[in-house]
């Protein structure tokens, strides 16, 4: 099957539909024969369902040649991370010991997308808990592989979303992100993902303390196909209460690529974090590009202080919090890592956790503060490439505070949105990306600034080394 039939992009799906020179039918087959050729070595999807993909393509198909098609998004390829309910499957959240009970009903993005006519190729894998900035679990056996390099991570805890997504299986993934969920595993396999300003994409079930930290979003390979998903995935749903109200009809049609007289913030060292000379040798030239068409990019500086001491026990009590619910004879059953720290929380006191809640809103306002006189914030998206898949997280040799999450977990805190866009390729072959984060509410502005970025630097490889 040729590449470039599995890795179009949604308008140009819809094109092919729209004059029936493909079927919905034909592209499923496509994907779900491609998704059997690379899941023995990419280890990305945790259930596959191909009779239900195939069905919601046939509904699409008769849509299309009626002229009832719901939008772009029908009969477009999709994929859903396994710490959501998709009706009829298990959610699993990478652990045996969560239960196997099939979800009753959709979670809400996932009924925006049914709605909009997406066709559900599966479940992509997720490490236990979502926990960690890598994909691995003893649920799903083996390391979901970054497709550019198979020796190396993903990325998580989306990881089986970007790298199905990056290889053409779904011309659309759905992440969430809780530390950086949906950014570094974007940017570890050259992919492009945006997390929403919190409560832009409603979600439901709220049944973990994180509820106020995470947000769901799209992954896709062009930042046009994002924006085209985004606008369903925030759809209403009145089961989330922390949702916010819906924006405006069109609020991201007739998108603009814009680079030229935008103020970027420049900061590198945000919270103290150390971009290693491998990423900083690709961003260099790019944050040059970027002067050279029009835009200002100026050096902040870090911002805020290293958020570690202040928010570490804020995410160890809500680990143990999970841990709670879990029977005490089966907790050797989860990562070790995870479980470690989680008994770690068990000891936190109330105030310390509290603190924690405290402090948000004042980083909020140092972050928010640079948008009175900038229009976006650049960082990178990691401080290095994908480690290795069989790095041990939260190690002497990966630290979850400065090699994991130092840029993207504090708009996590904050609920800025921010988006991971990819650049270039170091000097080993693997993606490095950027981040641009905005104002609250400031998606539209993201996508623009991400266009233009996307039309000037350009992403230089058309293959990961998996499609080759």
């Amino acid at each position: 099957m040729p590449h470039d039939m599995l890795l179009m992009s949604l308008d140009a799906l819809a094109g092919h539909y729209q004059m029936g020179s493909l079927s919905p039918v034909e592209v499923a087959r496509a994907h779900l024969a491609h998704l059997a050729r690379l899941e023995p070595t990419l280890h990305a999807f945790q259930i596959v369902d191909e009779a239900g993909a195939l069905a919601a393509a046939q509904a699409s198909e008769t849509r299309w040649r009626a002229g009832t098609a719901r939008g772009k998004l029908d009969g477009a390829p999709t994929t859903i991370k396994d710490n959501i309910d998709l009706a009829g499957f298990p959610t699993r959240s990478g652990s045996t010991t969560t239960p196997e009970t099939k979800a009753s009903t959709d979670a809400p993005v996932v009924a925006r997308l049914r709605e909009a006519g997406a066709v559900f190729l599966g479940k992509t894998t997720t490490p236990e808990f979502g926990w960690k900035g890598i994909t691995d679990s003893t649920l799903r056996g083996e390391a979901t592989r970054n497709p550019w390099k198979l020796s190396h991570s993903s990325g998580g805890s989306s990881g089986g979303a970007a790298a199905a997504v990056v290889c053409g299986i779904g011309t659309i993934a759905f992440g969430n992100d809780g530390g950086g969920s949906i950014r570094i595993p974007a940017g570890f396999c050259g992919a492009f993902g945006i997390k929403p300003t919190f409560g832009r994409v409603p979600h439901h079930p709220l049944e973990s303390p994180f509820a106020t930290v995470v947000a769901g979003g799209p992954i896709t390979r062009t930042v046009q196909d994002a924006a085209t998903t985004l606008a369903v995935m925030a759809r209403p749903d009145e089961r989330d209460w922390f949702s916010i109200p819906p924006p405006a009809p069109g609020w991201l049609a007739d998108l603009t690529p814009r680079v030229k007289g935008l103020r970027f913030a420049w900061s590198p060292d945000l919270g103290g974090a150390k971009p290693d000379d491998e990423v900083m040798s690709v961003l260099a030239p790019a944050l040059a590009t970027l002067r050279t068409a029009g835009a200002a990019v100026e050096s902040v500086g870090p911002v805020f202080d290293p958020l570690r001491p202040i928010f570490e026990d804020f995410w160890l009590a809500g680990f143990a919090n999970r841990l709670r619910q879990i029977p005490e004879s089966r907790w050797d059953e989860t990562d070790p890592g995870w479980l470690a720290l989680a008994k770690a929380g068990l000891h936190i006191p109330v105030d310390r956790v509290l603190a924690g809640m405290v402090a948000r809103p004042r980083l909020h306002n140092r972050v928010a503060a640079l948008f009175a006189t900038h229009h976006l914030l650049l960082t990178p998206t990691t401080p290095h490439v994908a480690p290795r898949a069989d790095i041990a997280y939260h190690s002497q040799g990966y630290d979850r505070w400065d090699d994991g999450v130092p840029y993207t977990l504090p708009f996590n805190l904050t609920g800025h949105p921010a988006a991971s866009i990819p650049i270039g390729l170091s000097n080993a072959g693997l993606p490095v990306s950027l981040q641009v984060v905005g104002p609250r509410f400031a998606e539209r502005e993201i996508l623009e600034a991400c266009l233009g970025i996307e039309a000037l630097l350009g992403f230089p490889a058309k293959y990961a080394t998996l499609m080759r």
